[in-house]
């Protein structure tokens, strides 16, 4: 063997039109794994280019909207809790503004130790910045004829223009509580209401708020579409 011959020797080679890598050692040539092409370089690229523009539109998107995490919501509904506490006014029942209202009522509920607990039905949003003329309030009505005289606490989502929240505060405040019998309204003796959220367009500023934001927000409970039959969406 020449001079060298325990020297490692490296280079390439072209077979069947693809590039080789080889290796040769004491004399001995052995094959290692195939170097990429120009085009399998090329989609790799491309892959890693398209990874970016996605990660992009998603931070636009996170920076767009309020995202409101389980988390958050367990932390909000606890602060809001203490603000009403610390304010030294305390209800004797919970109203809830159905649906977004249901869980944030529910969890200050559980925070402020109140068992009365009920839930009006009203409609505004019927999809993503679609909303009807004014808000309506949907059977069925909840057995208030115990309340008379009681303070009450209204809790929603989101004071977004304010429509429904203030809908159903005037109608607290001023006609009463309907009933479902067609029995007279029930008075309260004070209303307050209390939010996760507020904005700048609402058309009324509730009691208590968590947070001030102008973005869409995204909610833990309302953000993915609603569970269906695989089979059939499928189908």
């Amino acid at each position: 063997m020449a001079d060298g011959a325990n020297e490692d020797v490296h280079g390439d080679q072209r077979m069947d039109g693809q590039r080789m890598s080889f290796h040769v050692e004491a004399g001995a040539a052995t094959e290692t794994a195939p170097l990429e092409t120009a085009a399998e370089v090329q989609i790799e690229a491309d892959a890693v280019t398209a990874t970016d523009a996605n990660a992009t539109a998603d931070a636009v998107q996170a920076a767009e909207r309020e995202v409101l995490t389980w988390q958050k919501f367990g932390d909000a509904a606890r602060e809001i809790a203490q603000e009403i506490w610390d304010s030294g006014w305390m209800p004797d029942l919970i109203v809830a503004i159905a649906r977004g209202g249901l869980l944030p009522a529910g969890a200050i509920s559980y925070a402020l130790g109140v068992k009365a607990i009920g839930a009006m039905n009203v409609e505004f949003y019927t999809d993503i910045a679609q909303t009807l003329e004014a808000p309506m309030l949907i059977p069925p009505l909840m057995d208030t004829s115990v309340l008379e005289g009681k303070k009450v606490l209204v809790i929603d989502d989101v004071a977004d223009s304010g429509k429904t929240l203030q809908l159903v505060m005037d109608m607290i405040r001023d006609m009463g509580i309907p009933q479902p019998d067609g029995a007279p309204p029930v008075q309260v003796a004070q209303a307050r209401c209390a939010t996760i959220y507020h904005k700048s367009r609402s058309v009324i500023v509730p009691d208590y708020v968590w947070k001030h934001t102008d973005k869409w927000i995204n909610f833990p409970w309302s953000t993915l579409p609603p569970v269906s039959n695989p089979a059939i969406a499928g189908a």
